[in-house]
């Protein structure tokens, strides 16, 4: 019988590239025919046949196991016909091998610091996949969630998840939505905004969205918002948006202090490695660019302009130049000093 995580089945397979054993039972065949309907919805009998070296006939006799046991799987016929899980009350079982249901539990404790605490969600969450799991698999998975100490993040800030899961389900219902929302300093404002996208970066939140309260983009901290509502009023994204770069290149712009650096290198070149939170690039010849942009923080700028390569000159602005030469006097101070 397969373990059971809160109301869905967990059952551990064979990890992925093993070979099908000749000996293997039809209820064994049947699982694996299960994992192979639900990451191909629309498979054939005879794509099943194939991925488990057996004939259609057994093929169709395995999915006839899987709805015997109360799994929807549907069928449809013709050229695009096939099987695929249908909505149902029962949840489908999830299927892991044992490094996917170990891989889950290291990604959960380098991504969340509270993973060891069984009153926070995601802690109980992963205590209950480490108690479906087989006791050899369980031991291992245990063992790691036991002797790992990840550092935390001091910049990290994680939402409410109750606020995410409201606003990514208004972004795939294309819905717009009202929400308040408190920044760094000062009171809490009003917002309507149609929700492009949520974007995780460094440990933070983003939603990317279009403002219609400030009539621009813009990217708000989802741990700063409160009281999602959606509203009736719909929207379409921008059909060719690339949440990630769009937040990333919107970072970069509307702070206090300008920022212009001459870089002696290729503008494709620059802008592939380069992070985007530092600014634009833009060709000058066919051997240098320039980065521009704005910071809130000269000093932390001119830090992370160390990493960059072939820098010919930083044009601006003074709080960033001051900055920059203030950062090479400590470091030849330093290095003197050695």
């Amino acid at each position: 019988m397969p373990a059971m995580l809160g109301c869905i089945p967990v059952i551990l397979l064979p990890e992925c590239g093993d070979a099908v054993k000749p000996d293997a039972s039809p209820t064994a065949r049947a699982l694996l025919a299960l994992e192979l309907v639900q990451g191909s919805p629309g498979i054939t009998a005879e794509r099943i046949a194939g991925k488990l070296g057996v004939s259609e006939r057994a093929a169709r006799r395995y999915v006839e196991i899987l709805r015997e046991a109360g799994i929807p799987i549907e069928s449809e016929r013709g050229p695009r016909g096939g099987y695929r899980i249908g909505r149902g009350l029962r949840l489908p079982p999830l299927l892991f091998s044992g490094t996917e249901a170990l891989g889950l539990v290291m990604a959960v404790l380098d991504g969340h610091h509270d993973a060891g605490d069984p009153t926070d969600s995601v802690g109980s969450a992963l205590g209950k996949l480490v108690r479906a799991l087989p006791e050899p698999v369980a031991a291992q998975a245990e063992a790691v969630r036991r002797s790992a100490a990840p550092a935390p993040d001091r910049a990290a800030a994680r939402p409410d998840p109750r606020t995410t899961i409201a606003l990514v389900q208004a972004r795939a219902e294309g819905r717009r939505v009202r929400f308040g929302y408190r920044s760094e300093a000062g009171p809490e404002r009003i917002f309507e905004v149609d929700p492009w996208g949520v974007v995780v970066r460094h440990g933070r939140w983003y939603l990317l969205c279009w403002s219609h309260t400030s009539s621009a983009r813009r990217a708000y901290r989802i741990d700063r918002i409160r009281d999602v509502t959606a509203l009736d009023a719909t929207f379409s994204p921008p059909a060719d948006l690339d949440p990630v770069a769009t937040l990333e290149e919107h970072l970069a712009v509307g702070w206090e202090y300008q920022t212009e650096v001459l870089v002696e290198a290729p503008a494709d070149e620059l802008s592939r490695w380069l992070p985007r939170a530092l600014g634009r690039v833009e060709p000058v010849d066919s051997g240098t660019c320039r980065l521009v942009g704005t910071t809130s923080s000269p000093i932390w700028y001119a830090e992370q302009l160390a990493a960059v390569p072939r820098i010919s000159r930083v044009v601006g602005g003074p709080e960033l130049r001051r900055a920059v030469r203030a950062l090479g006097e400590r470091l030849v101070a330093a290095a003197l000093a050695g």
